[in-house]
């Protein structure tokens, strides 16, 4: 019996990983030319995309949500012990081991936006969006942990990159084709995802759009304070 393709990542998760992966690395390049007004326009962009990857979280595809993929550490202590062995998983989705990578990935891009949003410079003449609403020495310090942050954002890419590649090159399972394609090839019985509808797609987009919009403004609160 031939391979089973099944339809595992959606078209609003695969759009949002690739998009991390362009958006970092102009955040990276604008950050060392010293192009703050790309770098903050940027950052923008990369906060509607994590609001985005976390409402999808929360009302997206089956395989996008987080109640279907995060697990308890009996369950990652489970799947260490069986990594070894070489044979391929019919699971679509995320493994539990992955599933610590999305939350970990997602919860410092998150922290890395928001530290950008209140840092400021050592001179006080640039600073994020949302620097007016903190003191000078919380925006300076959120200056340093932005800094920090993304040296740890770049270790564990790397360990997400070698991940990857252990994943092709030992267990022979392609992770990166279905990112793409959105379609995985399952050699036994595996349940199908279930796919959100259009609608919730939209929603999320405009939400996560307008929160990056208004953050964009300053976060005017209400009554023009």
């Amino acid at each position: 019996m031939g391979a089973l393709r099944v339809k595992v990542w959606d078209l609003p998760v695969r759009l949002v990983h690739w998009s991390f992966v362009l958006i970092i690395a102009g955040l990276w390049k604008s950050g060392e030319d010293g192009d703050l007004d790309l770098h903050k326009t940027l950052g923008l962009v990369m906060l509607g995309l994590v609001a985005f990857r976390i409402l999808w979280g929360l009302m997206g595809s089956s395989t996008a949500r987080f109640a279907s993929f995060v697990r308890g550490p009996g369950a990652v202590v489970r799947y260490l012990r069986r990594l070894f062995s070489g044979a391929r998983e019919n699971l679509a989705g995320h493994n539990p081991l992955g599933a610590l990578s999305v939350v970990a990935l997602l919860g410092l891009l998150a922290a890395q936006v928001g530290f950008g949003l209140i840092a400021q410079d050592v001179d006080g003449i640039e600073s994020g969006q949302l620097a007016y609403l903190v003191s000078y020495d919380t925006a300076d310090w959120a200056r340093g942990m932005h800094h920090l942050l993304f040296n740890v954002l770049l270790v564990l890419i790397a360990v997400h990159v070698i991940a990857v590649l252990f994943y092709l090159l030992f267990k022979r399972d392609n992770l990166i084709t279905p990112m793409v394609t959105g379609s995985k090839a399952f050699d036994g019985p595996v349940e199908a995802p279930v796919m959100a509808p259009v609608w919730r797609f939209v929603l999320c987009a405009v939400l996560a759009a307008g929160l990056a919009y208004w953050v964009s403004l300053g976060a005017p609160l209400p009554g023009g304070g």
